[in-house]
């Protein structure tokens, strides 16, 4: 295929896709659960993440400022003063349940492209209000579509983004654990009793 065909391909089979949420992994220890949509559409897709690049996205839906700039802050930090743009993520590839990015910059009249872990370039596209994108076949392969009414659901999620649990507040904390109790859900209960006596 000449190269142009390919390039064209790879500009118009990608999807544009946003972030819902942060979820627990209940599956796997010390990991999270980025919940990403179709923007048009209705269809979901679970990125698995680990806990420091959760905690850089959670902080960055949340509109925090850290005491000091976590990585993902510096290197933003350092494109704004070597006037680099960050131009768009591409998650373009998947293999044995992991997700790859690239991240597409700007400089001058130059487009450069650099491989990258998904989670990194989507903390990197938070902080910089840049678009992320999916490839087209990775996206009817992996990603789950919800029916009409789940939406409500998947929408509020949007709404009410918040950090992943072992990043609240002692006091937020005690608060989702009397909720638990009240609804009798003595398993996340008890995985909250153990991060109050932790903190």
């Amino acid at each position: 295929m000449p190269l142009s065909s390919k390039k064209f391909d790879y500009v118009n089979n990608k999807t544009k896709i946003k972030i819902l949420g942060i979820t627990y992994n209940q599956v796997q220890a010390g990991a999270y659960a980025l919940i990403m949509a179709e923007e048009n559409g209705n269809k979901r897709l679970p990125i698995v993440i680990g806990t420091p690049e959760a905690q850089s996205i959670a902080i960055s839906l949340e509109n925090l400022i850290p005491p000091r700039p976590l990585t993902h802050d510096l290197f933003v930090t350092f494109m704004q003063k070597l006037k680099i743009n960050l131009k768009e993520v591409i998650i373009n590839k998947y293999d044995e349940g992991v997700f790859f990015s690239e991240i597409v910059f700007n400089i001058g009249n130059k487009n450069i492209i650099i491989d990258s872990r998904t989670s990194d370039a989507i903390a990197l596209a938070l902080r910089t209000n840049s678009p992320i994108y999916i490839m087209n076949d990775i996206m009817n392969e992996v990603a789950v579509e919800v029916e009409e009414n789940d939406n409500d659901y998947y929408e509020q999620k949007e709404k009410n983004k918040t950090a992943p649990i072992d990043c609240l507040s002692q006091g937020k904390l005690k608060q989702l654990l009397n909720e638990a109790i009240a609804t009798e859900n003595y398993e996340k209960a008890s995985y909250i009793r153990d991060l109050i006596n932790k903190k």
